[in-house]
Parts: structure tokens; C-alpha cells; sequence
């Protein structure tokens, strides 16, 4: 912690306990105070907070604000707390057994400014996390809308083709009954069906064949 930092806890720290026995919880919150001190932005106010947890001046009780655990300053160069997590119990060990243990958990005790760092880490990661998903969820309902858009343009055009093979059909089923009516006209009555059609009736033939709805003469 630099100078300027170590001089803004203390600052904090001495407005605390000219309001807070020890062992009492602030009547004060950080931003009254950081308001009080004139640091500017609450970042700044949090960062001495953050400084008095970790030296054990402060303790943080959530719903409540901060207790005033040391009024004593903050010493240039004084370590960050330890975080020392619990562990389960082991069954007890031989002598050098149990040292080497002790060893291992005192190179697991994590300091509190590494802690908030991990946090903030872990926080940005989720952060990140959240983007991606908030993007793939985009492109996702856009994916979704285009696949909506084109299955009711193909819906529109089945019912538009459906409805030109009817009127297909219709034709041409108009055009078999007019070709039957044209050759039992050509044939006449008393006629054969073997007997010859005549030009202009065989011409009348083809011009209903070809669409012209012409009638037999």
C-alpha cells in the first residue's frame, strides 16, 4: 500500500473511532465518510475500507455496516491479514508427519488483497461469459425469425400453385367436355364412328385443343 493509500485508511479510520467505541457497529457508512473526507468517487472510499478489513481494523457485518474491531493507525509496511479456510480434522499423525502439514496449509493461506483480486477475476470471467451468451441468444432469435419468415413464404406459395393446378384441372377438364361435344357433332347423327370428319369441323377440333373456345359451326 503506497502513502496516499495508507494516509486515506488512517483518515478513515480516525473518523470511525471519534464516532465508535470498539467492538461497536459505525453509525457512519463509508460513503458519509469518504463524503466527509472529500475522497471524490466511492471507489476510493471502498479502497480504505478494504485496506482497514484486511489489517483487522474493521469488520464488515452483513446488514448491519462495519464494527470497529482497532483504533490504532494502520503502520507503513503492516501485512494484509491471512485467510486461514477451514479444514476438516485428521486423525492425529506422527511428529514430522504432522509438521510437514502444518507446512502445506501455511503455503495455502491466501491474503485478503489476493482474495478480492480472485473475486474480481472470477467476476470479469462471468462477466464475459454472460456476453457470449448474450450473443449467441441474437443470433439464435434472428436464425429463429428468418426460418418463421421463410416457412410462411413457402406456405403462400403452396396455396398459390394449389390454386393454379385447380384452375388447371378446371381447364382442362372444360376443354375434354368441349372436345367430346365437337366430335359428336362432327359425327351427326346416323353417322359411324368410323365415318371421315370434315375440314372445317376437324379446324374447330384444333382451335378448342389449342385454347381458342371456338364452337362447332
Amino acid at each position: 500500500m503506497n502513502q496516499e493509500s495508507l494516509d486515506r485508511a488512517n483518515a478513515f479510520l480516525s473518523v470511525v473511532a471519534s464516532r465508535t467505541e470498539p467492538g461497536e457497529i459505525s453509525p457512519v457508512t463509508p460513503a458519509e465518510v469518504g463524503k466527509e473526507l472529500g475522497f471524490g468517487p466511492p471507489l476510493v472510499a471502498a479502497r480504505a475500507v478494504r485496506a482497514l478489513v484486511s489489517r483487522k481494523r474493521i469488520e464488515q457485518i452483513p446488514g448491519d455496516g462495519y464494527r470497529l474491531l482497532d483504533p490504532r493507525p494502520v503502520a507503513p509496511g503492516e501485512p494484509e491479514s491471512v485467510i486461514r479456510p477451514r479444514r476438516p480434522r485428521k486423525k492425529k499423525t506422527r511428529s514430522g508427519e504432522g509438521g510437514a502439514a502444518a507446512n502445506g496449509s501455511r503455503s495455502e493461506d491466501v491474503t485478503y488483497g489476493e482474495f478480492g483480486r480472485e473475486v474480481v477475476d472470477r467476476v470479469i470471467d462471468l462477466g464475459r461469459e454472460v456476453g457470449e451468451l448474450r450473443g449467441n441468444l441474437k443470433s439464435t432469435r434472428e436464425e429463429a425469425r428468418d426460418a418463421r419468415e421463410a416457412k410462411a413464404d413457402a406456405e403462400r406459395r403452396a396455396v398459390e400453385l394449389g390454386a393454379r393446378v385447380r384452375e388447371l384441372e378446371a381447364r382442362a377438364e372444360m376443354a375434354e367436355s368441349n372436345l367430346r361435344t365437337l366430335l359428336a357433332t362432327a359425327r351427326g347423327a346416323g353417322r359411324g364412328d368410323d365415318a371421315p370428319v370434315a375440314a372445317n369441323e376437324m379446324e374447330a377440333i384444333l382451335g378448342v385443343l389449342k385454347g381458342d373456345g371456338g364452337a362447332p359451326a
